[in-house]
């Protein structure tokens, strides 16, 4: 732990939400210095940020900086995940862990504009942000103190009702209750709900658990169809109309939560080895990963779709545990864009009762042929080929009969 008398300048990772609220005035008591309250626009929308320069300062900080990382987050972050297929355990986005690298760096960026000599999250002991700040204040700035209130002895808000009981002592406003004390992370990309009766996996979500997207029993008896445009397998455009790739998102999550699309209940092993329970919400991500996965299956080759398959696999694990800022993502990133260059086309996407379905795909750079996937024979296909193709290929099989 860093000691008091050599820190000078602290950057906190503030989001205004319960941990970092409590944080920052025990920062400012436990080190005596100044502490910069960073404060990350990375789409949380709903008004999360209104004020919070003035909150910031009420509660403390000397300073209070915010930063709009918007168009970075879709474009650099979101869109590179996307092009890999990362999908953490069949099922998670990687919402939260997508953006944890983006704000990291974007604090060390503050603490030498700053010239601050160390930095502060709100990350607990026992989850992953924790790993993912830290290993990119690691990579970006080694010389930086890190300090981890969480995981320091003497910090005694080991529970979520003693954050909140901190907070009304020190009439700190505070996003939460201890009746609605759901953990929640918001961002353009999804929003995650963790903690109280979600705790118990046998516990089914509440239809007011929700946010960006209603229940599926509340969803439009009619579908709803979208159109996006790829170039190299970007986003470009969402019905004809190319936009921004951080409104494109926020158009997609409008438009997947009308029909509660992108819902998940998912029981996930952490990074530290400890099983937890969350929900979360991602309606553009799930159209895009839908639609991004259809045009690939006309524009890839079969090993090169099965082995990005594996590689997707291994992008999912390293997001997840924090390692954005290493070279075998960056190794992986170059071949992932290899395999995107003729992945460009447009695919639509049916919204229907918390689904999203490909309902039509189309690319220029299609190697799909209709006559050979016909059930006619023409010239194009000889059957009697394959009769020596497969007793080739079942050459052990018969050996061991």
């Amino acid at each position: 732990m860093a000691e008091k008398s050599k820190i000078k300048k602290i950057v906190l990772a503030y989001s205004g939400g319960l941990d970092t609220s409590v944080i920052l005035p025990w920062l400012k008591d436990k080190y005596g210095c100044k502490v910069v309250a960073m404060a990350a626009d990375v789409g949380q929308g709903a008004g999360e940020l209104d004020g919070i320069e003035e909150k910031a300062l009420a509660s403390g900080a000397d300073k209070c900086v915010v930063v709009d990382l918007r168009k970075e987050f879709a474009e650099q972050y979101c869109f590179k995940m996307l092009q890999s297929g990362a999908i953490y355990e069949h099922t998670y986005m990687l919402g939260t862990s997508i953006a944890r690298p983006l704000i990291a760096k974007a604090q060390v960026d503050c603490a030498k504009k700053e010239k601050a000599d160390a930095v502060s999250h709100g990350a607990t002991g026992k989850g992953n942000d924790q790993v993912r700040f830290e290993l990119a204040f690691m990579a970006l700035a080694p010389k930086l103190k890190i300090i981890a209130p969480w995981k320091d002895p003497q910090f005694e808000l080991t529970s979520r009702e003693a954050a909140i009981e901190y907070a009304r002592a020190r009439n700190i406003p505070i996003p939460v209750t201890t009746k609605k004390i759901y953990s929640r992370d918001r961002n353009l990309w999804h929003i995650s709900h963790e903690g109280a009766d979600l705790e118990d996996p046998a516990n089914e979500p509440k239809d007011n658990l929700w946010v960006m997207s209603v229940p599926v029993s509340k969803a439009p008896a009619r579908g709803g169809y979208v159109q996006i445009d790829f170039k190299s397998g970007v986003p470009v455009a969402i019905d004809g109309v190319r936009l921004a790739g951080h409104d494109i998102i926020a158009k997609l999550n409008a438009i997947g939560g009308k029909h509660a699309v992108g819902q998940v209940d998912l029981v996930e092993n952490r990074l530290v080895g400890i099983k937890s329970r969350g929900a979360y919400e991602t309606p553009g991500g799930t159209i895009l990963y839908a639609a991004h996965r259809a045009l690939e299956s006309i524009t890839l080759d079969k090993d090169t779709l099965h082995y990005k398959q594996f590689i997707g696999l291994k992008y999912a694990e390293m997001v997840y545990n924090g390692q954005w800022f290493c070279d075998l993502r960056k190794a992986l990133d170059a071949f992932v864009a290899k395999t995107q260059k003729n992945v460009t086309g447009w695919v639509r996407i049916k919204c229907f009762k918390g689904r999203a379905t490909v309902a039509g795909v189309t690319s220029p750079k299609s190697i799909y042929s209709t006559d050979l996937a016909s059930f006619t024979m023409g010239d194009e296909y000889t059957p009697a080929d394959a009769t020596g193709f497969i007793r080739l290929f079942g050459l052990q099989m018969r050996g061991r009969g």
